[in-house]
């Protein structure tokens, strides 16, 4: 009986040292290479179980995401093209204000005149007449001949009206005539329009040196403008010989094609002086 008890002593003493020895092994990193070779099948088997599942998952529940994800692709979409409206909207509403604010400033800077501010509801496309159609008419006090100016210069005039609405014949329509000053040279001429709506710059006395990009501006004589509103700049010049005048091309101050408002000079009185011309 003793003997079987130190027999069995012996062997939890040898169990021990083992379980010792083996802690201090794993301590020290000697069973690294052992467990990495045991465990790393067990650790692909569960990352192919996991793979499996998630692909089970997906199979089963992927076409209600589908469905999910294009309709808040629909709404997505549906916010994205509202916001761009706004966005075009408050750009326009920028660019109104701007043109507004442009045109209150230049009448402030010409207190002389008296204005009405009116929208370009139309344009004539035909290349042999050259007006715009505008929103005021004889209810709003606009008169046939008033003048018809922009922060930029000369416009035209108006030549009929309606009572909501106006026509306004721009400066460089073929009947247009402007009497003009040139500001440098500080000479008289005129300002011809064009069937295609190119300007020029006539009655200039052949003795008169006149340089490119010399300012031109409304004279005040013939009675259908006032004086010193801009028209354009000299583009080029012509001078023929056994002529009593020289001629050019005008570049207008305004652009036509891009006017959205005007303003009408209401206290300037047209003076027709055709009766009196010989």
């Amino acid at each position: 009986m003793r003997n079987l008890y130190s027999s069995q002593n012996l062997i939890r003493l040898v169990v021990g040292l083992v379980a010792v020895g083996l802690v201090v092994l794993a301590i020290s990193g000697y069973l690294t290479p052992i467990f990495s070779t045991s465990v790393s099948p067990l650790i692909k088997t569960q990352s192919w179980l996991a793979e499996r599942y998630l692909a089970f998952k997906d199979f089963f529940t992927s076409p209600k995401d589908m469905a999910t994800l294009r309709e808040q692709n629909i709404q997505l979409g549906n916010e994205v093209a509202l916001l761009q409206s706004e966005i075009v909207q408050l750009q326009e509403n920028l660019s109104q204000a701007q043109i507004l604010y442009s045109l209150l400033d230049f009448m402030r800077s010409n207190p002389e005149h008296e204005y009405v501010a009116a929208t370009v509801i139309g344009r004539e496309i035909s290349p042999y007449m050259q007006y715009m159609i505008i929103d005021k008419g004889s209810n709003d006090g606009i008169r046939y001949g008033m003048p018809v100016v922009t922060q930029q210069g000369l416009v035209g005039r108006i030549d009929a009206v309606i009572g909501n609405a106006s026509r306004v014949e721009l400066i460089s329509d073929a009947k247009s005539v402007v009497n003009v000053r040139l500001q440098s040279a500080n000479v008289d001429a005129q300002v011809q329009g064009s069937i295609t709506g190119e300007m020029s710059l006539e009655m200039v006395p052949q003795a008169t040196d006149v340089q490119v990009g010399e300012v031109i501006l409304t004279s005040g004589l013939g009675g259908t403008y006032p004086p010193n509103i801009f028209v354009g700049q000299v583009l080029t010049m012509q001078t023929k010989q056994n002529t009593l005048f020289q001629t050019g091309s005008v570049q207008p101050m305004v652009d036509f094609s891009r006017i959205n408002a005007v303003l009408i000079i209401t206290n300037f009185d047209v003076v027709d002086i055709t009766p009196l011309v010989p």
